[in-house]
């Protein structure tokens, strides 16, 4: 930012803007049908819903029906094992195949068992393998092709790809009278008996995949009619092509935009913001998280009221504009708008400067021309030695101010900028005087900062004191410009109405005025750049309370040891005023 500009305002067309404390209400969007061919979003939400559903209740479905398969197979193998035991435990069949069942009764009980437990067959083997009883005659009597797997005393069961087809399997130990192991009984349960209880129970699952398809169908519906409502009838293609627009938008204009929710959290913030305020990302974080407390995080949150507040930054100058938003009466919370005015306040104050300067030159013609008329007078009338005489005075009393601020100022500069000052100061009535004490090398360090610091103060010295009432002495500034080995110090002293009681540290603050705003610059900004520069660079100023107003300004020079810095800061402060 440039370290003299002394703060300006932009205005604003009329009617272009609301006030700043003003709620803009956000009008909702009406529900609109989609564009062309395309689908609206509920019904792509309810299709795809649906066949989501329809594909997990089919999954399901097909995963139920395996499971309950393997537990009707489970069921069925208790069940044949169940009929094996009672097979076994026939005392005919066990006393018969201890024997090798020379009468041939085991076959006529066996198929009496099968039949009464509406089993596919019941087998009994002996240990040589030897079949003693089968569905089918002609299989009796011959040897099974497989080992006898109960020698080791235990039941199994499983799945038995048998003669007569697949059929649940069950197989029991069968011992003799005295309780040595002498054969197996072999029972099955045909498939067809598994699958028509299979098949019996499937409907009712099946029901309740239906069943649960049409309440997902439902809740779906209203969970489209919901999103409808809150995406506020637009198609996902327009929520995308908005969410571009939002971020063309916001990152491709030249004012920062910040929106806070109500909680005080940031939710929305482009690139200019991020720049113009130094925040980073920042989003979801509080202001009170970023910014530490002073007037840009009082404009930020609300707390400073107004329209086109002029805040001022280690960098920028910057107008901050706050709206609250709310949509449907409930806060949505407020939107701030960032602009950077730096290059224009440069601009208008080179414009006060030129302005400055040709009125300094309009009261020097206007003098000039005053004397040009008397000399003339005195040459009309034949007074020639006294006209002589005059322009010889003339001439001289021309250079006196000049001289007298060249006497304690070496640079040309400064020397410049207090002789247009005093120029224009004397056109409003109003006296600059340079203290005999003063004393400015040719090439003082901060020349810059002391040229910025210097003219604020004596522009803001000469408006204060121009428009008091007229003191008896007459309305008079003195300036002291000091430079020693550590410091340097500026002290300007007015005979003006001076600072009000408990404002002293108010007068620093961006927009801090008593005086009204003119065309061209904002008021309130002068005295704020010179407290940041001041700062800035290790600096103090300060100032007095109460009728006429001394300013105090004390910069230390570079490389100056800090104790005598103090030591000669100490010495500053007591300087008053000699103006009474």
């Amino acid at each position: 930012m440039q370290e003299d500009l002394p703060g300006a305002s932009v205005r604003r067309a009329p009617g272009t803007t609301r006030h700043r404390n003003e709620e803009v209400p956000v009008k909702p969007i009406r529900f609109r049908a989609g564009r062309g061919g395309r689908r609206r979003l509920s019904t792509r939400i309810l299709a795809n819903e649906l066949a989501i559903l329809a594909l997990t209740g089919l999954i399901g479905f097909v995963l139920f029906a395996f499971v309950q398969r393997a537990e009707l197979d489970r069921s069925y193998e208790q069940r044949a094992l169940a009929i094996a035991s009672i097979a076994a435990a026939d005392p005919q069949i066990r006393h018969a195949t201890e024997y090798g069942d020379p009468t041939h009764v085991v076959q006529p009980v066996a198929q009496r068992i099968c039949k009464a437990a509406h089993a596919s067959y019941v087998v009994v083997i002996d240990l040589h393998g030897v079949r003693h009883s089968h569905p089918m005659p002609s299989l009796i009597g011959k040897r099974v092709a497989e080992p006898i797997v109960v020698r080791d005393g235990r039941t199994h069961v499983g799945i038995d790809q048998g003669a007569l087809g697949r059929s649940a399997n069950a197989k029991a130990p069968l011992t003799s009278t005295s309780g040595a192991l002498v054969g197996e009984v072999s029972v099955g349960i045909p498939e067809r008996a598994v699958l028509s209880e299979l098949w019996f129970e499937l409907p009712t699952f099946g029901l309740y995949a239906a069943i649960a398809t049409a309440i997902g169908a439902a809740a779906a519906s209203l969970l489209a009619r919901r999103l409808k409502r809150t995406t506020f009838g637009l198609e996902l293609e327009e929520i995308a092509c908005l969410l571009q627009d939002r971020e063309a938008m916001l990152h491709g204009i030249r004012e920062g935009v910040v929106a806070v929710s109500p909680d005080g959290r940031i939710t929305v913030v482009n690139d200019e913001a991020r720049r113009l305020l130094g925040i980073g990302t920042a989003l979801g974080q509080r202001l009170d998280e970023l910014l530490p407390d002073g007037r840009l995080r009082r404009a930020l949150d609300g707390t400073l009221t107004g329209t086109d507040v002029s805040v001022l930054t280690d960098d920028h100058c910057l107008v901050v504009n706050r709206m609250p938003v709310s949509l449907q009466g409930r806060a949505l919370g407020a939107v701030v708008t960032v602009r950077d005015r730096t290059e224009l306040i440069g601009l208008l104050r080179e414009l006060d400067s030129v302005r400055g300067l040709t009125d300094a030159l309009r009261a020097q013609q206007h003098e000039f021309t005053n004397r040009m008329h008397t000399l003339a007078g005195l040459l009309d009338i034949g007074e020639h030695e006294s006209a002589y005489d005059y322009a010889i005075e003339t001439a001289r009393s021309g250079q006196a101010l000049t001289e007298a601020v060249r006497r304690h100022i070496g640079n040309s500069l400064m020397v410049g900028l207090i002789v247009a000052k005093s120029t224009v100061a004397a056109e409003r009535g109003v006296t600059i005087a340079l203290t005999d004490d003063s004393a400015l090398g040719d090439d003082p360090p901060h020349l810059r900062r002391l040229l910025t610091i210097v003219g604020n103060l004596l522009d803001n010295a000469v408006d204060a004191t121009a428009e008091a009432p007229r003191p008896e002495e007459g309305r008079r500034i003195l300036l002291t410009v000091t430079e020693a080995d550590d410091l340097i110090v500026v002290r300007v002293a007015d005979n003006g109405r001076g600072i009000a009681p408990g404002t002293a540290q108010s007068i620093f603050e961006d927009g801090w005025s008593t005086r009204p705003e003119r065309g061209t610059a904002r008021r309130g900004l002068g005295l704020a750049l010179v407290h940041r520069l001041v700062q800035r660079h290790g600096g103090t100023i300060t100032v007095s309370e109460g009728p006429g107003a001394v300013f105090t300004v004390v910069l230390p020079q570079p490389g100056a040891e800090p104790a005598r810095q103090g030591a000669l800061f100490t010495k500053a402060l007591p300087m008053g005023s000699d103006l009474g």
